[in-house]
């Protein structure tokens, strides 16, 4: 049955059984919530869900989902078995019975018809392919972020979602979060002046290549190692990457760039107005000495000791147009985690996840307002999402507007890992005349896990 018969059939089935029962002249003694009534949502409307790989973050996202009447969350698929079973139980308590299934192998919970969309929130080296999958299994997604570690795979994944014809929601929430969009809104209006340069909060680019001390494999009932490392090269196992302990490690993570440069990069993106491009120069600033710190690199509000941490943590872009993009992780006003700064030739606005903003003159302060949403909930995003699935509107966060925000972040630290500057077409999505930095454009993968 194809997926539209599918909702059809599901949509309809409690009038079909009205119909039936009246014309054998049963009485009719529907529920008034099966019918909507009451405030609720009826079952042939709801939003069918399942997840894979549901860890703390995770958690966060399936307790929002879980409050939205219009979701109805089925079941889990979790390489580790008191992860699966601690779902079950926050499903099962929350409509009060024991329907939750559990999985171990995600094929098996995407073979479901009856599953509408697919939460994923596995560690950041099974985003694109998880995702991809699920595209192709035809589920909408909502994914946590990063979606990829590679340029290559941010592409794969947008394409496979547009082909398939899908809803895509990546988890950089902050596009639906109320001091973030009126930074935008500023910067968009006209009010700073043209752009000149955009600032992205971003942490310490380095990753390793160490590995943790071996320790016995596990059954894989209880933890399944090898689907844990899914298409990374072969580990030996140690249980604190299990537990969480897997970033810094190059294998499994990209980097501080990526880490929060998805959310802030990709509000620079916004904030310039360049979501269907990426920059086409990035250079990290070099370490020699505090005459080669740029001016712009020590904004307004930054103090001495801001400006001697920014040396060797910082790379910048260039876009077409000639928009700055700089990404460091020092030298901030203090507005929270994940700040994003817009810098125009009469002004500029900056904003945190604390919900505060500032803004460079007494002209735009009556612009701003202090927001008591942090930065980290999720809760407008995924209504977002919800509302799309509905609808089969693209969501402020969809495959391709996050892709380019990604491929930003890789260009950026392939620049911070050679050292250099290195120059990218965005048509091609390759580096000009530079062997070395197109092999950093896609990573080995593990057998059988080919995009």
């Amino acid at each position: 049955m194809s997926e539209k018969k599918q909702r059809v059939a599901r949509r309809d089935f409690l009038k079909c059984a009205a119909v039936a029962g009246a014309a054998l002249g049963v009485p009719q003694f529907i529920p008034g919530k099966l019918l909507g009534k009451d405030g609720e949502v009826a079952p042939s409307e709801k939003i069918v869900m399942g997840a894979i790989g549901i860890g703390s973050r995770g958690g966060h996202d399936l307790s929002v989902f879980l409050r939205e009447k219009n979701v109805q969350f089925t079941a889990i698929c979790d390489i580790r078995r008191e992860r699966r079973e601690a779902v079950k139980k926050m499903a099962d308590q929350k409509y009060g019975n024991n329907d939750c299934a559990m999985y171990r192998d995600m094929f098996e919970i995407l073979q479901r018809p009856d599953i509408d969309a697919i939460l994923i929130a596995t560690g950041d080296r099974w985003h694109a392919l998880a995702s991809i999958i699920t595209a192709k299994a035809g589920k909408d997604i909502y994914c946590e972020k990063p979606l990829s570690l590679t340029i290559e795979d941010s592409r794969a994944l947008a394409d496979t979602v547009n082909r398939y014809g899908r809803i895509y929601q990546a988890g950089t929430q902050r596009r639906n979060i109320g001091n973030f969009l009126l930074a935008a809104k500023i910067a968009h209006s006209g009010k700073l002046g043209k752009i000149t340069r955009v600032h992205a909060n971003t942490l310490h680019p380095a990753t390793s290549n160490d590995w943790k001390p071996e320790q016995p494999l596990p059954d894989p009932n209880e933890i399944d190692w090898d689907r844990w490392l899914g298409p990374c090269p072969w580990r030996p196992y140690n249980v604190a990457y299990t537990r969480g302990d897997w970033r810094g490690y190059f294998d499994f993570h990209g980097g501080g760039i990526l880490e929060w440069g998805t959310h802030t990069v990709d509000l620079c993106q916004w904030g310039n107005q360049s979501d269907d491009t990426v920059p086409i120069k990035y250079w990290p600033v070099k370490e020699s000495g505090k005459s080669e710190i740029p001016a712009w690199l020590r904004p307004a509000g930054a103090t001495m000791q801001d400006e001697e941490g920014v040396r060797g943590t910082t790379v910048c872009a260039q876009y077409a147009n000639g928009v700055e993009l700089v990404m460091r992780d020092r030298g901030w006003l203090g507005l929270g985690t994940c700040s994003a700064r817009y810098e125009g030739e009469e002004g500029w606005v900056e904003t945190g996840d604390s919900g505060r903003m500032a803004v460079s003159s007494d002209a735009l302060r009556s612009e701003i307002k202090v927001f008591h949403e942090a930065g980290t909930s999720p809760d407008n995003h995924i209504r977002e999402f919800l509302e799309c699935v509905k609808t089969r509107r693209n969501p402020a966060s969809n495959a391709n507007v996050a892709a380019n925000a990604h491929i930003a972040c890789h260009c950026a630290y392939i620049a911070w890992q050679l050292n250099r500057k290195v120059e990218f077409d965005p048509k091609t999505e390759r580096f000009i005349n530079d062997n070395d930095a197109n092999r950093m454009i896609s990573r080995a993968k593990r057998e059988p896990w080919r995009l």
